[in-house]
């Protein structure tokens, strides 16, 4: 059976030399786009291939009529393809995605292969750091593997525009989870937040809500019991962050727990607030 979800680094280390295994690693960092190139080339997990935030799960160009999708714009589902393609994905392969910021952005490459169709995907529990804890070695050597073939399927994940979640304020049919820090949920941090606060009725989970103090996801029981609290039908949430980077991490967290079926708003805050028609809520819940 394939890793869907978690993957520890001790299960890693035992399929290290595993051709069917894909690794990519996805660190980053939001205020340096080229951070994450830096960080592989200095060293990175063996068999590894760097999955660049930017320009490899975003495509930053404009909507129709030169509209702004967000700051991390999903590419569209055949150009992914041929990225995984790039990568040596094949239809049986399993990936394995990491980063160091306890899973926020190998959890949008997790929700991206979804996305697509493939089912053998998952995060490296604990990242980059729980590799090194188990005696896990680092390269600077870049491999070429042989480019893949791996074809769409039938999406396992959903998505929303701005419309959707414009017309949910009426009908207040689904609940909208925020994975952002509670000071920008709030409206507080207007050094990363221009224009600051919320979707109206959005409820705040913080992407790192769902970590140990060690890094790695909370058991999935509890998991479960947290979420429920905040999310009474999995099938009728809308996951949202400042880019739609960290909402992912909500999802994975939702999928661990059993909490299947949520839609992710890939244009999220940095899509909503830039059209100011569209309400923004401050302050405490």
């Amino acid at each position: 059976m394939p890793f869907t979800t978690l993957i520890t680094a001790a299960e890693l280390k035992q399929h290290i030399d595993n051709p069917t295994f894909v690794i990519l690693d996805c660190r980053a960092e939001l205020s340096d786009s080229n951070a994450g190139a830096a960080a592989f080339v200095a060293g990175h997990i063996p068999g590894a291939q760097h999955a660049d935030a930017d320009r490899d799960l975003s495509d930053k160009s404009p909507g129709p009529g030169g509209a702004f999708r967000g700051r991390h714009p999903l590419p569209s589902q055949e150009a992914f393809i041929e990225k995984l393609r790039d990568w040596g994905v094949y239809p049986n392969s399993q990936v394995i995605a990491y980063d160091a910021h306890g899973g926020m952005f190998a959890a949008r490459l997790w929700w991206m292969l979804r996305w697509v169709g493939h089912h053998g995907v998952a995060v490296l529990d604990g990242g980059l750091s729980a590799w090194q804890a188990v005696g896990g070695e680092l390269t600077t050597d870049v491999i070429n593997r042989p480019r893949g073939s791996i074809t769409l399927q039938p999406s396992l994940a959903s998505t929303v525009g701005a419309d959707d979640v414009l017309a949910n304020l009426s009908a207040r049919a689904k609940t909208v989870l925020d994975a952002r820090a509670g000071d920008r949920f709030r409206g507080e941090n207007e050094t990363i937040d221009p224009v600051g606060g919320r979707i109206p009725g959005a409820k705040n989970r913080f992407f790192k809500d769902n970590l140990q103090a060690n890094g790695r996801f909370k058991p999935a029981e509890q998991l479960r019991a947290e979420l429920s609290a905040l999310v009474k039908n999995p099938a009728a949430t809308i996951a949202q962050c400042g880019s739609g980077i960290s909402a992912c991490h909500n999802l994975l967290s939702m999928e661990i727990a059993g909490l299947s079926g949520a839609a992710l708003y890939p244009g999220s805050w940095s899509e909503w607030c830039a059209d100011p028609s569209r309400p923004v809520a401050t302050g405490q819940e």
